[in-house]
């Protein structure tokens, strides 16, 4: 079994159904929880020491948090209907209350925070969207927590890959302090899967090999990435839909691919 696939497990009393920890990661920055929620339910929650995106992933919520109060927010009633989402941002050292309007699927994303932002509704009209890679390296972008976005930590961003694509591809890592060329950031993967039965594989491996690990990620499993290239694909018949969620010691997203398969950057 994989040390690097994290898979989902029936919901607990707080409808979490995966929850990566820096602990359980065994790294010091990036944290990932999910939480299905049916219509009705509500969380409560501190940030502690840690900013927060909470992106709904599907489904409608009411967001609490403070003075500030987001009324039954939310867009997509399924991800593969592909309209950006809407999203929380959350500084350190608040506390915060969700409650399911609809049936919710909610991702709560984490890294550490140093108090510089106030709490805020990242609105569907705030998600940049673009398209990345050509042929079948084609793969759909939306932005929610960029660089160019105030945060101290994080940066969160989901992709659409087509049926028989590839993503991440050419392989990139981040994973050495050599700015401006190449940053560290941790990752995490949220894979999710249309039709749900299928599955997606990725590959997390370094120059020497000492991390090769090759994965059949099924809907809902997520993929830790401490270091090394990452690339996923999604096989026919199979769209592949992932919410990645990056930190490290500087908020810079720089990468290197491959170089073994640079080439097919310069076709």
């Amino acid at each position: 079994m994989s040390s690097l696939l994290v898979r989902p497990h029936q919901p607990d009393a707080q409808g979490t159904v995966l929850d990566v920890t820096p602990e359980s990661a065994g790294w010091e920055h990036v944290g990932f929880r999910v939480h299905k929620l049916a219509k009705g339910q509500r969380i409560e929650a501190n940030t502690g020491g840690r900013e927060h995106c909470l992106v709904l992933v599907s489904g409608r919520a009411t967001v609490s948090c403070g003075e500030h109060r987001w009324e039954d927010i939310g867009e997509r009633m399924d991800v593969f209907e592909k309209v950006p989402p809407y999203a929380v941002y959350l500084p350190d050292g608040v506390s915060y209350a969700v409650e399911a309007t609809t049936d919710l699927e909610l991702a709560v994303c984490s890294a550490p925070g140093f108090g510089n932002h106030e709490p805020r509704l990242i609105g569907p009209d705030r998600v940049k969207r673009s398209t990345r890679g050509s042929g079948t390296n084609t793969r759909h972008i939306q932005d929610i927590l960029p660089e160019t976005e105030p945060a101290d930590s994080l940066l969160v961003v989901e992709v659409f890959t087509p049926p028989g694509n590839w993503s991440s591809y050419p392989p990139h890592k981040h994973d050495v302090d050599d700015l401006p060329n190449e940053s560290i950031l941790e990752e995490t993967y949220y894979h999710r899967l249309n039709p749900s039965q299928g599955f997606a594989f990725q590959r997390v491996y370094t120059d020497d090999r000492s991390l090769d690990e090759s994965m059949a990620v099924d809907n809902g499993g997520c993929v830790l990435v401490p270091r090394g290239y990452h690339p996923a694909g999604a096989p026919h018949g199979y769209e592949l839909y992932y919410l990645n969620v990056m930190a490290g010691p500087k908020r810079v997203w720089k990468f290197t691919n491959d170089p073994d398969h640079e080439w097919i950057v310069k076709q």
